[in-house]
């Protein structure tokens, strides 16, 4: 199984790289691709030395799968270029996920939905991901009416240059800025870029994303997205109106029988999902449920995962993995 990974020396990229190992993925020959200045560099995959290459020695190389991470544009250019030669693309950035003619693949959700003929495939939103694992059971159960949505996103879902702006305001060095405002000891309610209409781009990929993945438009969802100074690891507070009424019990049973997602919560032992828990685990984890009083069959609860894990590289990978398993490529 040739595999090619695009980005491999980002944040993600890195990730990407480790999941493969770590998961014994059938890789038999490895391509990966980062900016020029990287090209001709080494990076290490199961103690072997593996050159860093052009993307278009990556695409003539023809690889079954190319797992991309390294921004829209270039996907936006190449995925097409690997899908012509016949390569499946998992595309990581935003530009084709909202394409009525892509897939949008969370794979315990709907992954089943994939065909050989779906040559580039889009992987969510880090914060749609953790949504709709947590969300998807219920809204099988109760059918949801509305969701109301508040982030907590880390660094990291930046990149690089915000984790080393913060770290760099922690220790009161001088750092290239990569928010308009200092983020230690600093929340700033602005998520990607503005719309027209005042929301982000982050608040409207969590409005829309759900919608598609979970085939369903008779939901509608509002967000704010928040950036918050933790290094890794996105929270959600979220207020889901249900069709039907719901007891706490039942919603933890089905939250606690849902596959990628783990349960955690206990107000008697302070147990509540937290980034510094999630750290480099796959689960979604769930909990401060409980009732709201001033709506007719809504529930608050608290949603937290590894950004770089499931909300990204590891869904990636879940997603390649699944077209091995049903010989999809």
């Amino acid at each position: 199984m040739k595999i090619a990974v695009i980005g491999a020396t980002g944040m993600v990229g890195t990730v990407m790289l480790s999941l493969l190992e770590s998961r014994n993925f059938p890789v038999t020959e490895l391509l990966l691709v980062a900016s020029k200045k990287s090209v001709g560099k080494s990076l290490l995959f199961k103690n072997k030395a593996h050159k860093i290459i052009a993307i278009q020695e990556a695409v003539d190389a023809k690889p079954a799968i190319a797992i991309f991470s390294a921004g829209g544009e270039t996907s936006l250019e190449w995925a097409p270029k690997f899908a012509q030669v016949g390569t499946t693309v998992i595309d990581n950035s935003s530009v084709w996920r909202m394409d009525p003619n892509k897939k949008l693949i969370v794979p315990e959700i709907n992954a089943s939905t994939l065909s050989k003929e779906d040559k580039i495939i889009a992987n969510p939103n880090c914060s749609t991901i953790q949504l709709v694992m947590a969300l998807a059971p219920l809204h099988e159960k109760y059918k949801m009416k509305r969701v109301v949505v508040s982030t907590y996103q880390s660094v990291s879902g930046t990149g690089s240059k915000a984790v080393k702006q913060m770290e760099g305001e922690e220790n009161h060095l001088e750092t290239p800025m990569a928010y308009p405002y200092q983020i230690h000891r600093n929340v700033i309610p602005h998520c990607d870029d503005f719309q027209d209409n005042g929301y982000t781009k982050e608040e409207m990929k969590l409005a829309l994303e759900p919608q598609k993945i979970l085939n369903d438009t008779s939901f509608s969802i509002t967000a704010t997205a928040v950036r918050v100074p933790t290094s890794g690891g996105h929270s959600e507070a979220v207020n889901v109106s249900f069709v039907k009424d719901f007891t706490l019990e039942q919603v933890r049973i089905i939250i606690k029988q849902t596959p990628g997602v783990t349960l955690q919560d206990n107000p008697k032992t302070n147990t509540y999902p937290m980034p510094i828990l999630a750290h480099n685990k796959d689960a979604v984890f769930v909990g401060r449920l409980r009732r709201d009083f001033s709506q007719q069959n809504t529930l608050n609860m608290w949603i937290v995962s590894d950004n770089l894990r499931k909300g990204a590289a590891t869904n990636a990978i879940q997603i390649a993995e699944y077209l091995v398993v049903k010989r999809l490529v």
